[in-house]
């Protein structure tokens, strides 16, 4: 079930979002004794980041993992690594634990077994921040991978490597059961062309061929959609 929260600015959505997100970790921390949230890189979410950072919370009680990443080290300047400790990681935030999709290996293939006991042994998410390609992709599952299939699996494991074939770099990314284990669902969208896509989206059922649909039509998960125009 998907549900739409407009609003005019990205001002006014990412005062509005930490909001929400704060109240939620919050929650985990004081039920809990913890509060795990996952987010996505790009553009979209930077500003958003660097307000979280500032904000007064239990950071050390938070863990913070990516839905996906690209196959690099956090050196790179494509690293989603790298930009999640440059934005959201500091200031208050810095006191937070974080855990890396990213290990040595020559491929993200080699990577899934160190990879994939950091994540597996997590428990339920307490929020999870998805984005959304034009393609209708979100983390790394990319329609146009052979891997697809692999990940939108209700079997798959917590994290499996990804080859996009319309897009740089090995990927290792949160399949969709694991992301779908969070108390909180969140996509993130800014501009028209991605309200388009969202529509898009909305109208058809092939998870396959826009792999967000996977979460928008999902019979159980609540997917809030937090977007502004501009």
């Amino acid at each position: 079930m998907m549900e739409l929260q407009q609003f005019a600015d990205t001002s006014a959505l990412n005062n509005d979002f930490a909001n929400r997100l704060v109240s939620i970790l919050q929650q985990g921390i004081e039920q809990r004794g913890a509060a795990y949230l996952v987010v996505s890189g790009g553009k979209t979410p930077q500003a958003l980041f660097n307000t979280l950072s500032q904000v007064d919370l239990a950071w050390d009680k938070v863990t913070v993992l990516l839905a996906d990443d690209r196959w690099l080290d956090d050196n790179q300047q494509d690293s989603n690594e790298r930009l999640v400790k440059a934005t959201l990681l500091q200031h208050k935030a810095q006191a937070a634990t974080f855990v890396s999709l990213y290990a040595q290996g020559a491929s993200a293939f080699e990577g899934v077994a160190e990879i994939l006991p950091r994540v597996s042994g997590l428990p339920q998410f307490d929020a999870v921040i998805l984005g959304m390609g034009e393609d209708g992709h979100t983390a790394s599952l990319f329609p146009c991978s052979a891997q697809i299939s692999a990940g939108l699996a209700l079997d798959a494991p917590a994290v499996l490597a990804v080859e996009p074939k319309t897009a740089p770099y090995q990927r290792m990314s949160l399949s969709l059961p694991r992301l779908l284990n969070s108390r909180h669902l969140f996509l993130h969208l800014v501009g028209s062309n991605k309200l388009a896509v969202l529509n898009k989206a909305m109208a058809e059922q092939d998870a396959l061929a826009m792999p967000i649909r996977a979460f928008l039509h999902h019979p159980v998960a609540h997917v809030t959609v937090m977007y502004s125009e501009n």
